[in-house]
């Protein structure tokens, strides 16, 4: 018998039933401050004189982060901001905080700087107005809590370097106002603008967000233990993409500040050459400058920046009087003006502040995209982290 011509019995193998698994679903959290609840835990960093008003916060309070308008010199743009700053600044916000209420009904809120002459007259009209939120640094805010008034449900949030500094703003607002900060944005050195550090500090390992992020949790570990409350640590300086967000929760940050990711939206209120000078920025464009305000400021290179570093001073007087640390006698240009023309995309005249990983924007994209794309990164679904 032929070999071929052997039929053999056909075999059938029991049906095997494999459970359903998924892998679990990695979901960027809510942040909460207070009663407030954003979908995602992403605060748009404030951005001065013009860089983030409600064009902006309003399409990142849309997505579900927190959108934030910066109060700096808001009224650079009325016409009479020369004659009378205080009214053309005041006019200005209370304008920006009402447009942003009518293109969304997310969560605004607005960065308020200690330094800023109108620092009182700002945060009175942001809590008029009814901003969800008051973002305040450069200087301690250590009376903040003064200006709520009756009935206002503005959340205060101070705007740290240090632990240190979370520990004396809780005792102070603790003994003068029976108030603890509603949450804390903890800043480090990477971060774009003026910094709240020496120069000598800027590089030093010993002061990365990451280790101020732990040092600020740990600081206000007590107050929250003692009063039964939270008080909520979010990260900023150099957050640049989803994982980044991931590891700043993972050391005990309950959400991320970002600025220089925004800036590069179509949605920034900025002119589009400020934001092409992002795209095109290398890693040797950006330079720590002395700021006319006394404190390191990190930017992009430009010719005005040169200019001034080489001595030539722009002549100016100053109407505006901005910012209490400024001595315009002494000062070699006036910075409103030199960020408000470069805000304008005049950037031979200004530069932009940026934060140390602008060089790795590679694109104008819109606020959703943005946030589409870092929550892929955050949840893991297959998407590259930006290249650096």
């Amino acid at each position: 018998m032929n070999i071929k011509d052997i039929k053999l019995p056909e075999l059938k193998l029991p049906e095997i039933h494999m459970p359903d698994f998924k892998l679990p679903e990695i979901k960027m959290p809510e942040l909460r401050i207070g009663d407030l609840v954003a979908r995602i835990p992403i605060i748009q960093g404030g951005m001065g004189v013009g860089i983030s008003l409600s064009g902006l916060a309003s399409a990142v309070a849309q997505q579900g982060g927190i959108g934030v308008i910066a109060a700096a010199m808001i009224g650079m743009d009325e016409p009479d901001i020369s004659k009378n700053p205080d009214e053309a600044n005041r006019r200005a916000l209370t304008r920006e905080i009402r447009t942003a209420r009518e293109n969304t009904d997310g969560i605004i809120g607005v960065n308020i700087m200690v330094a800023l002459t109108n620092f009182a007259e700002m945060v009175k009209t942001s809590i008029r107005e009814g901003a969800d939120v008051i973002f305040s640094g450069a200087g301690l805010p250590l009376d903040l809590p003064q200006y709520l008034t009756e009935g206002a449900k503005t959340r205060l949030v101070p705007i740290v370097s240090s632990g240190r500094a979370a520990n004396i703003i809780c005792r102070k607002w603790l003994s003068k106002f029976s108030y603890l900060p509603d949450a804390f944005v903890v800043e480090g050195p990477k971060a774009g603008g003026h910094l709240g550090f020496k120069p000598e500090q800027i590089n030093d390992p010993e002061f990365r967000v990451e280790r101020l992020v732990g040092e600020v949790v740990e600081a206000v570990k007590p107050f929250e233990a003692e009063h039964g409350m939270r008080i909520p640590v979010i990260a900023a300086g150099g957050v640049f993409t989803g994982q980044d967000i991931r590891s700043m929760l993972e050391l005990g940050a309950s959400g991320v500040q970002m600025g220089t990711r925004f800036v590069a939206t179509h949605e920034c209120d900025a002119d589009v050459r400020f934001k092409q000078a992002y795209v095109d920025a290398t890693e040797s464009d950006i330079e720590i400058i002395k700021s006319p305000v006394g404190m390191p400021g990190r930017a992009v290179r430009s010719s005005f920046i040169e200019a001034v570093k080489d001595g030539k001073r722009k002549p100016f007087t100053c109407p505006f009087h901005c910012i209490k640390t400024c001595d315009h006698t002494k000062s070699p240009y006036c910075i409103a003006c030199a960020l408000t023309n470069a805000k304008k995309g005049k950037l031979n005249h200004g530069f932009a502040f940026a934060g140390a990983n602008v060089h790795r924007v590679k694109e104008i994209v819109s606020v959703r995209e943005l946030i589409e794309s870092l929550k892929a990164e955050f949840e893991g679904m297959g998407l590259a982290p930006t290249p650096a």
